[in-house]
Order: structure tokens, then C-alpha cells, then sequence
């Protein structure tokens, strides 16, 4: 009976430490979002986007270190870095800006990211700016380092330009063996063609989870959180008619504001 005893207070601690940990991470997740650091356009999408479910669903921690990939004009970043700050570490893996193949409006816009950074020291000031463009550069980080991976949106674009497989792969090497791997992407229909997905900027969820499982990833679980049933998915001009970006300017434009962003799956890898 003793031993049943100890036991069970063992199970009901950890249970106390875990529930106290995931309360810790949900308090800085709303500071972090509720901070003045963030644009209204930025706060104006976080009723899409979800950012505090999506990060603890992902299993984010304030110690770990953490690989945000393509982070663009850095709606992610705003929310990661506060949250790692002062305990973790935050790699930044833009595009490959070294390339002298990248798109000058690429090169741009980074610079902007950068300059937004550094003006709020107190918010970026420990993000560690890195690229990534497999398989041409792959160290967004050291190999075998880091805690999580995040991905939001970009699968489709490594798609198009056939370098799916090596990203994956990639981020496989710059995790820890039990790390995890979170991708956000435009969700399609179950049995679309790989031509339309690519055509349109939705992915299938066969296709993201086969890409992960060829690197040796494991899918651990997924999540409706960022899930729009509104979202009929066949728009003149793809994923991109919607907002943000609404292609089609004034055409229609009601219309789409109020299916609102798109339908998105949320997958949690593991590297085994």
C-alpha cells in the first residue's frame, strides 16, 4: 500500500510540474502576443492564425531552441522571440539572401525583417539570424542542435521548385534525436493532383507527411486548430485570393474576406 501510495504522489507530482509548465508557456505566449512590438495588421490575422494553440500544440518550451524557418516579414518571429528570450534560442533561418540568385524583392524585404529587429532590441535582440535554401545551404543552425523546428506556410513553394525533399531533410539534421518538427500548411482536398497543388499553393496532407516520413520523421499528431471549413479551396487565383494577399483586389472582395484565411492542416512531427 505504502509503495501504491508513493507511486501515485509521484504520478500527481509530475502531473502538478506538467500543468504548471504548460500554464508558464500560455502566460508568455500572451504577453508575447499582447505586446507592443506587434503591428495591428499583424494582431488583425491572429483570429486565423491562432498562434498561442498552434505553438503549444507544437509542444514550444521558453528553454528550447528553436529553428523558425522562412520567417518573411516575421508574424512568427514576433511571438517566438519574446517566449525564448531569455531562456532558449530563436534561429531566424531566412531564404538564402547570399545567393546571388535571390529575387532582388527577396533581398528586400529581409532587409526590412533585420531593420524591424534590430530596432526593438529589448524584443529580437537574441534572435540569431541564419538562411537556409537546401540542399545549396543547410546550416540554419548547428546540426543535431536544436529542440524544434517551425514551418508555416512554405511547403508549397519548395514543392514548385522541387526542393521539397531536401528541406525536409534538412531539418531533420538540425534536430535532436526526440525533437520536434511543426508544419502549418494550405490544406487541399484528399487526391488532388500533385499539378494543382502546386498550381493553387494548397498541399495535401499526403503529400507533407510522405515528404517528412522520406527525411525519417515520424508523424506524431495533427490538429484542426487551423482548420477553416469556409474555405471552398477552388479560387480563380489559388490560395492567394484570399487574405492576406486577395489577388483579385476589389473583384469579389466581400466574398473572400469573409470566408477568410485559408483552410490550413497542423501536423507535430518527431525525429525518432
Amino acid at each position: 500500500m505504502k509503495r501504491i501510495f508513493l507511486l501515485l504522489s509521484a504520478v500527481l507530482l509530475a502531473f502538478g510540474l506538467t500543468s504548471a509548465r504548460a500554464e508558464d508557456v500560455a502566460a508568455l505566449l500572451d504577453r508575447a502576443i499582447a505586446g507592443d512590438h506587434r503591428s495591428a495588421e499583424h494582431r488583425a490575422r491572429d483570429i486565423y492564425r491562432h498562434p498561442k494553440e498552434t505553438l503549444l500544440f507544437f509542444g514550444l518550451r521558453p528553454d528550447m531552441a528553436v529553428v523558425e524557418i522562412w520567417p518573411s516579414a516575421g508574424w512568427y518571429t514576433d511571438v517566438l522571440a519574446p517566449v525564448l528570450r531569455d531562456k532558449g534560442r530563436l534561429y531566424a533561418a531566412r531564404t538564402a539572401v547570399s545567393l546571388e540568385s535571390t529575387p532582388a524583392v527577396l533581398k528586400t524585404r529581409d532587409q526590412a525583417f533585420l531593420a524591424r529587429m534590430a530596432a526593438r532590441p529589448d524584443v529580437f535582440g537574441k534572435v540569431v539570424p541564419s538562411e537556409i535554401l537546401a540542399p545549396q545551404v543547410t546550416e540554419a543552425a548547428p546540426r543535431g542542435s536544436v529542440d524544434m523546428v517551425l514551418t508555416f506556410r512554405n511547403v508549397h513553394n519548395w514543392a514548385k521548385s522541387g526542393n521539397a525533399d531536401a528541406m525536409f531533410q534538412a531539418f531533420h539534421a538540425l534536430l535532436k534525436p526526440g525533437g520536434m518538427l511543426g508544419v502549418e500548411e494550405h490544406r487541399a482536398r484528399p487526391g488532388t493532383a500533385f499539378e494543382d497543388q502546386v498550381r493553387t499553393g494548397y498541399m495535401t496532407e499526403e503529400y507533407v507527411i510522405e515528404a517528412a516520413q522520406r527525411a525519417g520523421f515520424r508523424l506524431a499528431e495533427r490538429s484542426e486548430v487551423n482548420a477553416n471549413p469556409r474555405d471552398t479551396r477552388d479560387h480563380p487565383r489559388g490560395v492567394w485570393t484570399l487574405p492576406p494577399n486577395l489577388a483579385l483586389g476589389a473583384t469579389d472582395r466581400d466574398k473572400y474576406l469573409a470566408i477568410g484565411e485559408s483552410d490550413r492542416m497542423t501536423l507535430r512531427f518527431v525525429k525518432p
